[in-house]
């Protein structure tokens, strides 16, 4: 094993011991419409993954109030690291949903996120996706 294999090596293995939080990054179904009841039938959700996970605010996070229909929103952004060698059966994609199901952090418990942004690299310790909450 080369000094860098294991320089990530060590690194994965560090990175994997912030990813304190339980995540489910799904997709969410098209809702359908019934025209005999008059009511919406929501579709099931495409799960990507579901497991540990870093949930952090990204370094120059500082909201940003925008209008979404006739309710202020703020946007704050997230840095969702994964473990580096995750699998997954479909690629995230903008637009996806992310759940915080458990966190030693009480507050994060419901967080709900959309991907906004997606990074690769060979050399990173995680898998980095960018999200925002739309509270």
């Amino acid at each position: 094993m080369s000094a860098l294999e294991a320089a990530l090596a060590a690194g994965r293995l560090a990175a994997l011991e912030l990813q304190r939080e339980t995540i489910t990054l799904y997709r969410p179904g098209d809702d359908g419409f019934d025209w005999n009841t008059g009511t919406d039938t929501p579709a099931a959700a495409t799960i990507i993954y579901s497991g540990p996970a870093r949930v952090k605010p990204a370094a120059q996070s500082r909201g940003e109030e925008v209008d979404a229909g006739e309710t202020n929103v703020t946007l704050l952004e997230y840095t969702v690291s994964l473990p580096w060698d995750t699998t997954v059966a479909h690629l995230p994609a903008v637009g996806d949903l992310m759940d915080v199901s458990a966190s030693p952090d009480a507050r994060m418990v419901g967080l709900r996120l959309w991907v906004t942004g997606l990074q690769y690299s060979s050399t990173a310790t995680a898998w980095r996706i960018t999200a925002e909450d739309r509270s």
